[in-house]
C-alpha cells in the first residue's frame, strides 16, 4: 500500500513538472511567435548621394511619355542620385511596356545589379502579375533594395512582404504628368523615405473615424490587387498588421464585393487596424448603393474592433504620401484626427 502511494505521488509529481516546463515552453514558442509577426521587415539601405536607381516599366505601356521619364532622372539627379532606364521602358506589347519576357528582363537586372540601390517603377496599369513568377529573387533576399511604386506594383509590394523585405508605397515617374508645384508633398514624402527621415502623418478627423490605438507593421496596397492575389503564393498575411488600402474607378459594390471576399477569406480576423487612403473616381451605378463609401467599409468591418482611419492621402489622388509598407507604424485614431507615425 505504501509502495502504490509513493508510486501514485510520484507520477502526479512528474506529470506537474511535465505541464510546468512544457507549458512554459509552448507559452514562450506562443509569444515568440506573436512578437515575430509583428517585427518590422528587413529594411533595405535607405540611399545616398551618389546611388543609382533603376527606373523600370514592369506592367503598362509608356507611349509618348518620354517626357515623364526624362522628369524623374531629372529630380533623382537634383537629389544627387544617379538613374539608369531599362532598356526595354519604351518598348510597346500591346498593353504593356514590352513583351512579359522583356519587362522580367529589366526588372531581373535591375534586382540583380549590385549597383542598383532601388527600383522606380515607371508607371502601374496592369501587367506587373505577368511576370512575378518569371522573376528570381534569389540575389534581392541576399541584398535587398528598395522597390517604389503603388497601384498594379501592389503586386510586386506582396511578393517583396513575403519575402521578409520592406518596400516603398509611393508616386511614380508618370506622376510628374502633374506640375511638381501642385504635387508638392508627394515628391517631399517619397524623397524622405527613399533616403530615411521620419514620416508622420496627421489625417484630417473623420465622423466615420473608429477611435483606437495600435502599433503594427504596415501592409497593404490597391484593393483590386490585394483581391486578385487571393488564393496565391503572393497573397499577404495580415494577421498582427496594419491594412493600407486605396482604389480607383470602381462601382461601389464592386468594392464592397471585393472587401466581402477579402473578409471570408480571413483578411481581418487578426488584422490589428485599417487605414484607408484615396478612393477616388467611383463610377456611378444605375441602382444607387445608398451610403458614402466610408460607411460601405464600415459596414463590411462592422464585427472588428480594430481602429479605422480615413482621409490618408495616398493612392491615385495628386496628393499621394510615401508609405513605408513593413515597417511598424503607430496609428492613433480619434473622430477628430487620426494620427500616422512610422517608427524607427
Amino acid at each position: 500500500m505504501y509502495i502504490y502511494i509513493m508510486s501514485k505521488n510520484l507520477l502526479i509529481l512528474s506529470l506537474f513538472c511535465a505541464v510546468f516546463f512544457f507549458g512554459n515552453q509552448l507559452g514562450f514558442s506562443q509569444n515568440e511567435a506573436l512578437s515575430k509577426n509583428e517585427m518590422s521587415l528587413k529594411q533595405p539601405p535607405y540611399l545616398k548621394t551618389g546611388d543609382t536607381v533603376a527606373i523600370v516599366a514592369p506592367a503598362g505601356i509608356l507611349k509618348n511619355r518620354q517626357g515623364e521619364i526624362n522628369k524623374a532622372k531629372a529630380l533623382l539627379k537634383s537629389w544627387g542620385l544617379h538613374a539608369v532606364v531599362g532598356k526595354h521602358v519604351f518598348n510597346q506589347g500591346r498593353h504593356f511596356a514590352g513583351t512579359d519576357d522583356e519587362r522580367c528582363e529589366d526588372f531581373q537586372n535591375a534586382l540583380d545589379d549590385p549597383k542598383i540601390s532601388a527600383i522606380w517603377c515607371a508607371r502601374g496599369g496592369y501587367g506587373s502579375v505577368r511576370i512575378l513568377d518569371k522573376l528570381d529573387w534569389t540575389t534581392f533576399k541576399q541584398h535587398p533594395k528598395w522597390i517604389i511604386g503603388y497601384s498594379d506594383i501592389t503586386a510586386l509590394h506582396n511578393e517583396v512582404t513575403n519575402l521578409g523585405v520592406q518596400s516603398i508605397h509611393a508616386m511614380m515617374c508618370t506622376s510628374l504628368q502633374d506640375d511638381a508645384e501642385t504635387i508638392k508633398e508627394t515628391i517631399a514624402t517619397f524623397k524622405d523615405a527613399i533616403f530615411g527621415k521620419p514620416l508622420n502623418y496627421t489625417l484630417k478627423g473623420s465622423k466615420y473615424n473608429k477611435s483606437g490605438t495600435v502599433s503594427a507593421p504596415l501592409t497593404g496596397g490597391n484593393l483590386t490587387m490585394l483581391h486578385t492575389m487571393l488564393g496565391s503564393n503572393s497573397s499577404i498575411d495580415t494577421s498582427g498588421k496594419i491594412l493600407f488600402i486605396e482604389e480607383i474607378g470602381e462601382y461601389k459594390y464592386h468594392i464592397d464585393r471585393m472587401l466581402q471576399s477579402l473578409k471570408r477569406a480571413g483578411y481581418f480576423d487578426n488584422c490589428k487596424g485599417v487605414i484607408v487612403g484615396d478612393i477616388t473616381k467611383i463610377k456611378r451605378n444605375t441602382t444607387p448603393w445608398g451610403t458614402s463609401i466610408e460607411q460601405l467599409i464600415l459596414d463590411v468591418l462592422a464585427d472588428y474592433d480594430f481602429p479605422i482611419a480615413f482621409n490618408m492621402h495616398a493612392g491615385h489622388a495628386k496628393d499621394n504620401r510615401a508609405l513605408i509598407l513593413g515597417k511598424i507604424v503607430h496609428l492613433d485614431v480619434t473622430q477628430n484626427q487620426s494620427k500616422v507615425v512610422f517608427k524607427d
